[in-house]
């Protein structure tokens, strides 16, 4: 295999890694505003007669719908949970970092093998011009 080919099979392959990086900092990111909504909006709940009840954001609850508990007759307590949407972003941190590292290796590697290219380029140069330098002119 020659070396031109070998630095584009190289290239493909840390495109591909900063593809795969790309794909799951989009997933992190996806987990991320799914934490979000559970934390940030309202939503309704069904109670036990068949009536729904509009709760409040948890994030932004004066207290009442979101920290009390079915105990007190309340439903939305048990509703959206505080552990669900911590485990949602906690599941996000190992995919944010794992992205992270294959999107920064692709794009190291790439960024080295294009300059690796441009250097065996100037050397090439260089070393014309110096031949041709060495050369006599007749």
């Amino acid at each position: 295999m020659r070396s031109r080919d070998y630095d584009l099979e190289f290239r493909d392959r840390a495109a591909r890694i900063r593809t795969w990086g790309v794909g799951l900092l989009v997933v992190a990111g996806l987990l991320w505003s799914w934490c979000a909504v559970l934390l940030m909006t309202e939503y309704e709940v069904e109670t036990r007669a068949g009536s729904t009840r509009e709760c409040a954001a948890r994030l932004f609850t004066d207290g009442g719908t979101a920290n009390d508990g079915a105990g007190a007759g309340d439903y939305c307590a048990a509703e959206r949970d505080w552990p669900e949407a911590l485990a949602v972003l906690g599941l996000s941190i190992p995919v944010a970092l794992v992205g992270t590292a294959l999107f920064t290796t692709g794009s190291v590697s790439r960024r080295m093998s294009a300059h690796a290219q441009a250097m065996r380029e100037l050397d090439r140069l260089t070393e014309k011009r110096e031949k041709e330098a060495e050369q006599p002119k007749g």
